[in-house]
């Protein structure tokens, strides 16, 4: 495989090995499928539509959000599944080590950027796991909205793989409840219709 190691700048070689790192991104397959059903979604697919969907929805967030920031925190929040993987939200057994997986992994992700931004990118992640923000909060109800849109059309794929019930799926949710008032409505909705339709156990 070729590499930038011809490259007299050190920075320029270190920002391009990590984009070429994160294009792993891209094999990383989650358990949600995408809404055609053909296959499932990966890593790299879900950051860009989280995105968007912080572009489109930024009326409904409760507060005021820096929509930018919070676009770049849905293209950075997944860059440490590189290394820790992806864990299925619904798996209580794999979330026991998830936080010390993740965490080592974005040491070593964010560790190959020149330190200034490696110290940018990282608080950005940070910020989106800490929940704290606006825009964290914001970014959160985006990547929690966009998984529950694909089950519901993709008849509770996802859902039945896992033996998920309504409850669950509520209290994943609950951000949603507390920080986008009317969005919380389409999730309500959409639970309601999974589980009159069978798609989603009550």
């Amino acid at each position: 495989m070729n590499t930038f190691d011809f490259l007299e700048n050190k920075k320029l070689k270190s920002q391009l090995d990590f984009l070429v790192e994160i294009d792993k991104m891209k094999n990383i397959f989650r358990r949600t499928v995408i809404i055609d059903k053909s296959r499932r979604e990966n890593d790299a697919e879900h950051s860009w539509h989280f995105a968007m969907l912080a572009m489109i929805l930024e009326e409904y967030s409760s507060n005021k959000v820096d929509v930018t920031k919070a676009i770049k925190i849905a293209l950075v929040h997944d860059l440490v599944e590189v290394y820790a993987g992806d864990t299925f939200a619904y798996d209580e057994k794999a979330k026991q080590d998830k936080r010390q997986r993740e965490l080592e992994a974005a040491d070593k992700i964010f560790g190959m950027l020149p330190p200034e931004q490696c110290a940018y990118i990282r608080a950005l992640w940070d910020e989106f796991e800490a929940k704290e923000t606006p825009e964290a909060k914001y970014a959160n109800v985006c990547d929690r909205l966009q998984p529950l849109m694909h089950n519901y059309l993709t008849d509770g794929h996802t859902w039945k793989e896992g033996d998920v019930h309504a409850p669950q799926v509520l209290g994943r949710m609950d951000i949603i409840r507390e920080t986008a008032p009317e969005l919380w409505k389409a999730v309500e909705g959409m639970v309601k219709i999974s589980v009159e339709q069978g798609i989603l156990k009550p």
